[in-house]
């Protein structure tokens, strides 16, 4: 393929897929609130994430659009941080389907960022695309609201897909680079009961799975983008700990945590809600892991160059 487009491709997921793409595409655009450059066969265009402008025409003949445009939820849940994480969402995912509508020739496909947490607390039910059922609560609101927004701009030429993701683990960001410093200190217990679903992808299987829905023209709607072996926190402690020889691992009881969740700024539903998500969709289309095993995929994050 020619041309790809990632909005906010300069962030932690962006990053890992720009690095993925970068030799999988002639042009590579990457819609940033910096500067405009250029690198290579990736340009670095700006736009505000919310209004039309210059950047429009970078939409018009691209094989692949990409949206990974949302402030972090991993603050305070403070009203204004509230709404910011549903107004960064809501906005870029509105201004882009504007900006297709104008195209002469719009994208062949058009993948949205989401999240594995529009499902409910659960403990036992895996949640797949099918027969998942759906939570309540501010997070819930914010993916739900999401998603709308998204399949309702009409874009009748565009294959639209939504990317229900959970963590993804990696050696340059999100989750796992503070989970590892809290384990080098000793903290490397269970948080919580433990008993908590998690689910997670490596960055590599994240990236090759996006490449595989972009290259399947049969797949459309919402798609979980997860690894099909969900743990508990408990497990995810305990392998992380066997990865990186650490005999010892204080637990934090959920009081704790919320202390050190005010402390630092965050909110414990990032690690206490149960995520039990599935791949199915992408299991019944044929998509096979590089990385299916938790214990695999820390020593690859870990220890290889």
């Amino acid at each position: 393929m020619k041309k790809i487009v990632i909005a906010a491709g300069t962030g932690f997921l962006g990053s890992v897929l720009t690095e993925h793409f970068k030799n999988k595409f002639e042009s590579i655009i990457i819609l940033t609130r910096g500067k405009n450059k250029t690198q290579n066969n990736m340009k670095f265009v700006h736009w505000d994430a919310k209004t039309l402008g210059n950047w429009k025409t970078e939409i018009n003949n691209a094989d692949v659009l990409i949206n990974m445009t949302g402030k972090s939820v991993d603050c305070r849940y403070t009203k204004k941080n509230k709404k910011l994480i549903m107004s960064s969402r809501i906005a870029s995912t509105t201004v882009l389907g504007k900006a297709i509508k104008e195209c002469k020739n719009p994208p062949k496909v058009w993948l949205n960022s989401s999240t594995g947490t529009i499902y409910r607390h659960s403990l036992d039910k895996e949640m797949d695309e099918i027969n998942g059922e759906i939570g309540t609560g501010f997070s819930v609101d914010v993916a739900t609201t999401w998603e709308k927004t998204f399949f309702d701009q009409h874009t009748p030429n565009t294959r639209k897909v939504a990317l229900r993701t959970s963590i993804v683990l990696g050696r340059n960001g999100g989750a796992l680079p503070p989970i590892i410093n809290l384990v080098k200190i000793g903290f490397g217990g269970k948080q919580g009961n433990g008993n908590q679903k998690l689910s997670w992808i490596h960055e590599v299987d994240f990236a090759r799975s996006l490449e595989f829905i972009i290259n399947d023209n049969n797949i459309s709607g919402p798609i979980n983008i997860v690894s099909p072996t969900p743990t508990t926190n408990v497990k995810f402690m305990k392998a992380l700990r066997k990865t990186m020889q650490m005999p010892i691992g204080i637990s934090l009881s959920k009081p704790i945590l919320e202390l050190g969740a005010r402390f630092i700024k965050t909110e414990t539903e990032l690690i206490l809600k149960s995520r039990n998500v599935v791949p199915q969709e992408l299991q019944n289309n044929g998509f096979n892991f590089s990385y299916p095993d938790l214990e695999n995929a820390f020593e690859h994050l870990i220890y290889s160059k």
